[in-house]
């Protein structure tokens, strides 16, 4: 179906509320005139319309300029609900709970790690076990587990796997608030057991990158990063444990709505009241993966750090590997913002989209507080990955949300099917980026071309007045499953 897309100011673009479709809300888009195009070729529009449905919805159903169709709710999208009367939808999560990224810092150059990038990315690759269901045996139990749930990174770093102040570099510090492992079944801990610590496959992914560009001075250096600097990005989330929560809630609401005899545009956007204990037990839920998820990341930056020390005979500290910041792009969070006047508290569901906070919000890290947050943009396999820091306009336009990463443009049946594994190899070598992955089709389903181009997209957040451009940085190394 088509919709009459209008133009709402410099990169935005807006459906108008149309009540024959059952829109509560508009839709907001963020694009430049690239992006407008390429978001029209799948169901995002559609899925986007439908979410614009939802009961109690506030403000706009927002689309970032990395959307692209999802499950039942785009990827890259943005929904608000009042906390009292609102609702929690599992779908507008995801099924991979705080998916999202971290920027750990060193004080090498460049020209320090180009020799031995062979041997850091093999020692990189063996450290920080990746692939479909891919493990590790660490000795955790499940009275671990449980410890993670409810106390997030912070636990994992008092047994050692971890600087002392990295919680104080993540969102949330690495825990949020009410979980309970009680609310996850067996079966979701059993898959979690082992994972965590591990990378997973798709579109996650270890990388050694250069910045190769700073285009805010004054923010690089609050940041503490320069041009030709080595930082290593890391994508991940909560693995089999995040997927196995979604998968039982979304049927279990299935239910829910059959009861209620609730209707939906489509049976994807499953829900359940603010306050009543299907929402509860999923939020519950819920922030148990968030909490496994900052505590995998954890572990990751454990092993990363001794792959650094083997490779370059210094500890980790000598070589500067501070965290810059970690944050989650699948998430749903109970926030105060402004609307219309008033202050509001919201159940904010980001699903491929992170937080973007301007200056002067509270939840940001005391380091970054008068400034901004910083935001950080994955690209795809091969291409520039950026760091962008939060303005104030974010929080009046999108709720402090911004773009996640580049966002497909092909499914990966098409990629595999359109895209060579060996241009994708040669592109590679070409520029010297040095690759380690466990499944060759993978290389396929994560060429560049099968996403969009990411410096686009970042021009759409920036020229929409949303984030502000930092730094830009080139992989020299690359690990995926």
């Amino acid at each position: 179906m088509e919709y009459r897309i209008e133009s709402a100011g410099k990169n935005v673009y807006e459906i108008e509320r149309d009540e024959k479709l059952g829109m509560r809300v508009p839709v907001r888009i963020y694009a430049n005139n690239y992006i407008i195009k390429n978001i029209q070729r799948d169901r995002t529009l559609m899925q986007a319309v439908n979410a614009a449905s939802l009961p109690s919805i506030i403000g706009n159903m927002l689309v970032m300029p990395d959307g692209h169709e999802g499950y039942g709710f785009p990827v890259g999208g943005v929904a608000a609900f009042d906390a009292v009367d609102g609702i929690i939808s599992p779908g507008a999560v995801g099924y991979d709970i705080n998916c999202g990224v971290r920027l750990i810092k060193t004080n090498l150059d460049v020209k320090d790690v180009r020799p031995r990038i062979n041997q850091l990315m093999d020692a990189l690759f063996k450290n920080v076990p990746s692939g479909v269901g891919s493990k590790i045996r660490l000795g955790f139990t499940r009275s671990d587990l449980d410890r993670v749930a409810t106390e997030g990174a912070a636990y994992m770093i008092s047994k050692g796997y971890g600087f002392r102040d990295d919680a104080d570099r993540m969102e949330e510090s690495g825990r949020i608030d009410g979980a309970d492992p009680a609310k996850v079944s067996d079966f979701a801990k059993r898959r979690g057991e082992q994972q965590l610590g591990t990378l997973g496959a798709g579109n996650h992914f270890l990388e050694v990158q250069r910045v190769d560009r700073v285009l805010d001075e004054d923010a690089a250096k609050l940041f503490g990063i320069q041009k030709d600097q080595v930082v290593i990005m890391l994508h991940s989330g909560s693995r089999g444990y995040g997927h196995q929560i979604c998968s039982d809630y979304l049927e279990s609401l299935s239910d829910y709505e059959k009861r209620n005899n609730i209707a939906l545009p489509d049976p994807e956007l499953v829900y359940a009241f603010t306050g009543s204990k299907e929402a509860d037990d999923y939020l519950a839920a819920m922030r148990s993966a968030v909490n496994f998820a900052f505590t995998n990341r954890q572990i990751m930056t454990h092993f990363i750090r001794k792959s650094f020390e083997d490779t370059f005979g210094e500890s980790a500290d000598a070589l500067g590997m501070e965290l810059l910041y970690d944050l989650s792009h699948n998430i749903a969070k109970l926030e105060e913002h402004d609307v219309d006047g008033r202050r509001m508290r919201l159940y904010v569901h980001r699903k491929g989209a992170t937080r973007a906070f301007g200056p002067g919000r509270q939840e940001i890290p005391k380091i970054y507080r008068q400034h901004g947050q910083p935001v950080i943009i994955p690209g795809s396999m091969g291409t520039a990955s950026y760091v962008l820091i939060g303005r104030k306009e974010a929080m009046a336009e999108t709720f402090g949300s911004s773009c996640h990463g580049s966002g497909r443009l092909m499914s990966r049946h098409q990629a595999i099917r359109e895209i060579p594994m060996t241009r994708t190899l040669s592109s590679m070598d070409s520029k010297g980026i040095a690759v380690r992955v466990r499944s060759k089709k993978l290389i396929s389903e994560e060429a560049m071309e099968a996403y969009k181009d990411v410096d686009e997209v970042v021009a759409s957040i920036e020229g929409a007045g949303i984030s502000t451009i930092v730094a830009r940085m080139v992989p020299i190394g690359v690990a995926k499953g």
